[in-house]
């Protein structure tokens, strides 16, 4: 009976043991929580500096460094067409130490572009906030004989196959935008894809082709300059940024497509990070200096729950599915 009784104090004893070993673990994982940030975020964009995305992440990172108390590093990791750096954050501690600053690509249409990808944009990623859009537009060479998307489509149809267009890479929302334009109005172009939107613009500002189909913020400056040319908008309504700018629905064209700026994380990220996250980037969407920057951008703000990102992600794929499908076998590992 003795050794019996000993054998239940060692149980019970080692089962208390385990109880606070276990509260102590629950303990550290709140204390952790409500401690972060506890050191420097990153905040990885998956494309290389200097352009509209990476002065968008720049803006809402001062603003979470300044509300959250540590510094949060934009840290640009490009390649894949964006995948190279979402699958760092992918396979990063989801502790709320490093998040990515993306666009469509990396979070929808990569999935449906590639025969591969190491992350599924759905299920591997916590979904922190819907940032906010921007139209696609189509840009031309000075020298082209059309300048608005009715002469446009007429010169297409009497010269098929003949103009070219650059985009920032296969798959890109340039690439696909320029295939939805070409099925709604039954014509047809050369697509030259480039390494971003940096030298396809560069090549169209040259010359080297003749049209251009990327977000509007991309082409602003050289617009604005006459270096090229806004010819339209595929957004569902004109942008303010160039409000002179009609869209092809205007013209009765079918094609509406939009690049938009979403936050996540890696899946795991505790709802209470997410949610820290999310409420400090709706208050800047809606400050008045948070719109202004944006408005410069020529980007409109959005914000919302982490939910309505997930569910948008969800529909972005399925509506860009029937694109994509028939434009796969181009693209490579």
């Amino acid at each position: 009976m003795q050794s019996m009784h000993g054998s239940g104090r060692r149980l019970i004893i080692g089962m208390v043991a385990a109880v606070a070993a276990g509260l102590l673990s629950v303990a550290q994982t709140v204390q952790a929580q409500q401690a972060w940030p506890a050191k420097p975020v990153r905040v990885v964009v998956p494309f290389p500096p200097g352009g509209s995305t990476d002065i968008f992440a720049r803006q809402l990172s001062r603003k979470l460094s300044d509300s959250l108390g540590q510094q949060f590093v934009v840290d640009n990791r490009a390649g894949a067409n964006g995948s190279l750096g979402a699958a760092q954050v992918v396979s990063s501690a989801p502790d709320g130490h490093t998040i990515l600053f993306s666009t469509t690509g990396p979070l929808s249409l990569n999935k449906l572009m590639y025969k591969s990808t190491p992350y599924d944009p759905v299920k591997d990623f916590a979904h922190i906030i819907l940032l906010a859009d921007a139209p696609m537009l189509i840009s031309a060479h000075p020298s082209m004989p059309f300048n608005n998307i009715p002469q446009l489509v007429a010169y297409l149809k009497a010269n098929p196959g003949k103009l070219s267009y650059s985009t920032g890479g296969n798959g890109s929302m340039g690439h696909l935008s320029a295939e939805l334009m070409e099925r709604a109005t039954g014509t047809s172009m050369v697509h030259v894809p480039y390494k971003g939107s940096a030298p396809a613009m560069t090549d169209l500002v040259a010359g080297v082709v003749n049209l251009s189909f990327d977000i509007a913020p991309t082409y602003l400056a050289q617009v604005k300059s006459g270096k090229v040319k806004a010819i339209g908008i595929l957004g569902s309504v004109r942008t303010p940024v160039l409000p002179e700018v009609a869209t092809l629905a205007e013209a009765g064209i079918p094609a509406y497509a939009t690049a938009w700026y979403g936050l996540v994380g890696p899946v795991g990220m505790s709802a209470a990070v997410v949610d820290k996250i999310n409420a400090v980037a709706n208050e800047f969407l809606a400050s008045t200096e948070g719109k202004q920057q944006l408005l410069e951008l020529g980007l409109r703000p959005i914000g919302g729950k982490p939910a309505d990102l997930a569910k948008f992600v969800i529909s972005e794929m399925a509506k860009w599915k029937p694109i994509t499908d028939p434009l796969a076998s181009i693209m490579v590992e």
